[in-house]
């Protein structure tokens, strides 16, 4: 990806139309992301600030968030200071990755309060930071930087706020051909023609090296014959062809992928790109397209680590215990020949002598009479020996029971936590704090943090809702909890109930009597593309009606069982489940 100082001149430019308009509602959904929600030139907007690590980014948003119980801290901070204001200006600072937001409201004394709020994208150092403009003062930040972290810029209620580093570097936008070309041989009187791009970034602020290597590529650059002064004045013209469109706002954003199969996005086109390039009406739809759900998912998958870490140990477990009780099932089926060789030596005590290791007598017990040879303790008495076998044949025929049962619990244990691991891999954040409260409740973790959790266990879980092309809704759960609503609770005996084949996935519901071929064909795309199966192919989705649907007594959740089933065989189609509308509700 490229977000550099050329992007977020285009989303500054895009973002003049929030000017003039009103901040309604603010959100924080997750630690690193900020949503406003605005009424601006007579249209109600969503604009997100992420000060996320990997992705940061500042946009216009058609997506939907859900926002924790108790806003934290920042968020009540830009509430207090933000909420209602209206937003007088957003710049840039020249041609740097920072947005400033200026907004202006009432305070509680009635009196007009101006905010500044500046948004540095800038990689790991990405910040969300409110400043009190008249000042200069900050009054908090979405990250904190402390002295001990940076000795050039804190970033903390109370301090002053500092920029981020000058990199002391031309503007491309304002430097003419003169100045282009002292710069070029102030640098190297012979600057190799593969170290141009490094210096373009090196010597203009803003641009990336996918920026350099594009007016590289343009100016024909990649041969090496013609003279110097040629090849400068190619140089010069790409250059200022490519700043001109950027001075003039002419931006046309683009994804794709390039030489090395790495997916880019651009303001401005690129014939870099390989294969086809997706175009975009603005760069807020081009941000939203190619971020997708990658920040979600990066925020998720640090969320889940210590999960999934704790499940597969749960998993690994519960195989060796499998093992184990597989041995002790074969040890035990030997129950019989124990009592036997008990009831054989019995009768020949007198052959056998303390200290003998063995002793082979004949089998009464079998047809043809033969051989059988029987270990011993040498440390035991004949007597002792006998009563030994006669103690492991009552031992081992009353376990044969405690081993079928304990083989199906463990059984059952290693379905659950392959379930759970299953969820894990489609879980939002909400999805997670589900089904961490899941395993809270079934004993698997200790509750650290008691405070609301009886508030918790009366709410409902999320709600993932798809719409089928015939307009019907259908509802699929995520993790055990939202699949026992869904199931048990929501739907009713005459809607119809999807789910894999023997293999851990979603319950899926269609909330209708009546449908067509085309939904049942959609719920079952989505039935088999939230499961366990979701790479394979001809994946078996069962359907049933609610009614044939229950779960048994003392079960664990999102266990159920079911008949009067039909199969469906399903190959998952990312395409059409994506190209299904979502949304996601509350119980």
């Amino acid at each position: 990806m490229a977000l550099d100082g050329i992007v977020t001149r285009a989303i500054v430019h895009e973002l003049q139309l929030c000017v003039g308009g009103r901040i309604n509602k603010i959100h924080q959904p997750s630690p690193n992301d900020i949503i406003f929600n605005l009424r601006a030139q007579g249209e109600n907007r969503r604009l997100i600030l992420s000060a996320n690590p990997t992705y940061p980014r500042v946009h216009f948003t058609d997506q939907t968030f859900l926002n924790p119980q108790e806003a934290p801290m920042f968020c009540m901070l830009l509430r207090k200071h933000c909420e209602g204001s209206v937003i007088e200006s957003i710049t840039q600072s020249g041609l740097e990755r920072t947005i400033q937001i200026d907004v202006r409201q009432r305070d509680e004394l009635g009196d007009v309060s101006s905010k500044r709020i500046i948004i540095e994208l800038m990689g790991r150092h990405s910040n969300i930071i409110i400043v009190d403009p008249a000042t200069g003062t900050q009054l908090d930040g979405i990250h904190h930087v402390t002295p001990s972290i940076s000795s050039y810029r804190v970033v903390m209620p109370g301090f002053s706020y500092t920029e981020p580093p000058q990199q002391h570097k031309l503007n491309p936008l304002t430097v003419d051909k003169e100045a282009f070309v002292a710069a070029y041989h102030a640098a190297s009187a012979d600057l190799a023609l593969d170290q141009v791009p490094s210096w373009i970034v090196n010597t203009f602020s803003g641009l990336s090296p996918l920026i350099a290597q594009e007016i590289h590529y343009r100016a024909g650059l990649d041969h090496n014959s013609g003279d110097l002064s040629a090849k400068i004045d190619a140089l010069w013209e790409t250059f200022d062809s490519l700043m001109t469109r950027v001075r003039e706002h002419r931006y046309e954003p683009v994804t794709g992928v390039n030489a090395k199969g790495k997916s880019i996005f651009s303001a401005i086109p690129l014939t870099l790109i390989q294969g086809d390039t997706k175009h975009y009406t603005s760069i807020s739809t081009c941000l939203e397209d190619y971020y997708g759900d990658k920040a979600e998912r990066d925020t998720v998958k640090q969320k889940v680590s210590d999960l999934i870490r704790f499940l597969q140990n749960e998993r690994t477990k519960n195989i060796k215990k499998l093992g184990k009780l597989d041995e002790d099932l074969d040890e035990a089926k030997d129950a019989e020949r124990f009592r036997i060789w008990g009831e054989l030596l019995l009768p020949s005590l007198h052959l056998i002598k303390k200290g003998d290791k063995e002793i082979e007598l004949v089998n009464y017990y079998d047809e043809n009479q033969a051989m059988e040879r029987i270990q011993l303790d040498p440390l035991l008495t004949p007597s002792e020996n006998a009563q030994r076998y006669f103690k492991k044949y009552n031992k081992f025929k009353n376990s044969l029971a405690v081993i079928d049962e304990q083989l199906r619990i463990t059984h059952e244990e290693i379905a659950y936590v392959e379930g759970l691991l299953q969820q894990l891999a489609f879980a939002s954040l909400s999805d997670i704090d589900e089904i961490r409260d899941e395993l809270i409740q079934q004993g698997y973790l200790r509750d650290r943090s008691k405070k609301n959790r009886k508030k918790k266990k009366n709410d409902r879980p999320t709600l993932h809702v798809y719409t089928s092309s015939e307009g019907i809704e259908i509802y699929v759960g995520k993790n055990n909890l939202q699949n026992e609503y869904v199931t048990n609770k929501l739907a009713k005996a005459s809607d119809t109930w999807l789910h894999t084949k023997d293999i851990p996935g979603s319950h899926v519901v269609i909330r209708s009597a009546s449908f067509g071929e085309s939904t049942l064909e959609e719920a079952a795309q989505l039935a088999a593309y939230f499961s366990q199966a979701k790479e394979s192919s001809s994946v078996p989705v069962d359907c049933t009606l609610i009614r044939h649907v229950r779960k048994p007594s003392g079960a664990k959740p999102g266990f159920v069982i079911y008949d009067h089933q039909k199969t469906l065989f399903i190959t998952p189609d990312e395409g059409l489940v994506k190209s299904l509308k979502s949304a996601v509700k509350n119980g």
